[in-house]
């Protein structure tokens, strides 16, 4: 009976100590990080928050953009600087190299951003819609001109893309993408041991950084698993905490979580052109209809904030100072609105996309306003999901435009005006820009992601950004 009662109590003494299920505790400078499997590990096609976390560690980019001041904190570059906002200068930083030991000149960038450029990559949009290039060049080894087809102040938050980084030659060569995403050669602060698989890599630190891990064992698996190994001392990282784990992460780990703002927006866009939904008063009715807590808490599992703005936090020129309007439930003032806009009482289908929100979102509105849903196909709402490249508002207002087909008198020359000043001071024209689209709503803002990482004592230090995710060169551990 005794020895019955010594077992639970040993395994508890070895949980408490960060031992691991042999007894073994783990190497002082091993940090071991559960994830979600990536999709690729190509920088320019990185889609989900484990990618950009890898790669984040893999690579380092021109510059870090906060977007909320607009400022940029050099990395691989030295500075940006413009006389005019059309012919740019981008000086690198002196001795960079690549994990092949090939060094990391201005021709590594023109030649990998000409690449994908050419690919049709995540990345693609942001060399040929957003950055609009005449020429890119490579003065010098340490020099990069981008001389534009129109002035922007924009560069700096473009080009601090992490999907921006640059290739190996011996990548941009052979062009095997596939390979490469499995044996990725970067210039950041680690490198990846061996070949990535479907079960996880390890990611060895290149030059020292005492206190912090030399070595991280990176494993995929299951989101609510991985919490668990982390409460029980099998893990010292997860990086993505289930919805029905939400609540008591609070408690598990009470001064050891994080949720940071993810680079992904969703919007409810509206056919301008149908007849019913040309009136801005009754985008403006459906817009009070959506009850978005009630979404966050169910169909999205506790994955986004409701939006509180047009603009989505990772990208927002400074935060508002209270929610819009149209980002707010009120049932009873929608059905108003659709009463004055004289609204018929006709069926209305919410567009076909794989959006598993979309449903739910349809059937609540037309519950709060009183609006039949129809099953057959026509022109009524939409969905649209976001997922951003770059730190810049331009890319999400570029693709409310696509989406929509948006145009209203001045409107145009407020985006002119937003692109052409310079990135530290452009947060009051987009507000301005923002203001215009919340008065005519072609899109409703829905909501943002957000990611959580929780961790074991043995961590401290961890921090997580946008479009990097956790901070894995910045982790100490002990």
């Amino acid at each position: 009976m005794r020895l019955r009662l010594l077992a639970p109590l040993l395994a508890a003494a070895l949980v408490a100590a960060g031992c691991t299920e042999s007894g073994e505790p783990p190497a002082p400078d091993v940090l071991r990080v559960g994830l979600a499997a990536p999709a690729t590990l190509l920088p320019a096609d990185v889609r989900d928050q484990s990618g950009r976390m890898v790669t984040g560690a893999l690579w380092t980019p021109l510059a870090d953009y906060d977007p909320a001041t607009g400022k940029t904190v050099p990395r691989a570059a030295e500075s940006f600087s413009s006389p005019d906002r059309v012919t740019w200068t981008v000086k690198l930083k002196d001795g960079g190299k690549f994990h092949d030991g090939t060094p990391v000149t201005a021709q590594s960038y023109v030649d990998t951003w000409k690449a994908i450029g050419a690919e049709r990559w995540q990345a693609s949009r942001v060399v040929k819609d957003l950055l609009r290039a005449k020429e890119i060049t490579a003065p010098d080894p340490l020099t990069i001109r981008v001389v534009l087809d129109r002035p922007s102040g924009q560069v700096p938050a473009l080009l601090s893309s992490p999907a921006l980084v640059p290739l190996p030659a011996s990548a941009l060569a052979s062009r095997d993408w596939a390979g490469f995403a499995q044996r990725p050669v970067g210039n950041g602060p680690f490198r990846l041991d061996g070949a990535w698989q479907s079960s996880g890599g390890k990611l060895v630190r290149v030059a020292d950084a005492p206190g912090k891990a030399r070595t991280v064992e990176l494993k995929t698996g299951d989101a609510a698993a991985q919490y668990d190994e982390v409460k029980a001392g099998k893990l010292d990282l997860s990086t993505f905490v289930p919805g029905d784990r939400h609540e008591a992460m609070h408690a598990d780990f009470a001064q050891r979580h994080v949720m940071w703002a993810l680079p992904t927006a969703a919007y409810l866009g509206f056919p301008l052109n149908a007849p019913h939904f040309s009136d801005a008063t009754v985008r403006h009715g459906f817009a009070l209809g959506i009850d978005r807590a009630a979404l966050e808490a169910g169909a999205l599992g506790k994955q986004v904030d409701p939006a509180k703005s047009l603009l989505p936090p990772a990208v927002a020129p400074g935060e508002r100072s209270s929610t819009c309007r149209p980002c707010t439930f009120d049932a009873g003032a929608g059905k108003s609105l659709l009463t004055q806009a004289e609204f018929p009482a006709t069926p209305v289908h919410f567009g076909q996309s794989q959006a598993s929100w979309l449903r739910p979102l349809a059937e609540q509105v037309g519950k709060a306003v009183g609006v039949p849903l129809a099953p057959e196909p026509g022109q009524g709402p939409f969905a649209i999901d976001v997922a951003l490249t770059t730190p810049s508002p331009q890319e999400v207002l570029a693709e409310i435009v696509k989406a929509t087909g948006y145009q209203s008198d001045g409107f145009a020359d407020l985006l002119k005006s937003a692109e052409e000043t310079d990135s530290a001071d452009s947060g009051e024209v987009y507000r301005l820009v923002e203001n215009q689209l919340l008065r005519d709503l072609p899109v409703v803002p829905l909501w943002s992601g957000h990611g959580h990482a929780v961790w074991a004592d043995r961590v401290g230090d961890v921090k997580a950004t946008a479009f990097g995710g956790v901070d894995l060169s910045g982790v100490s551990v002990r």
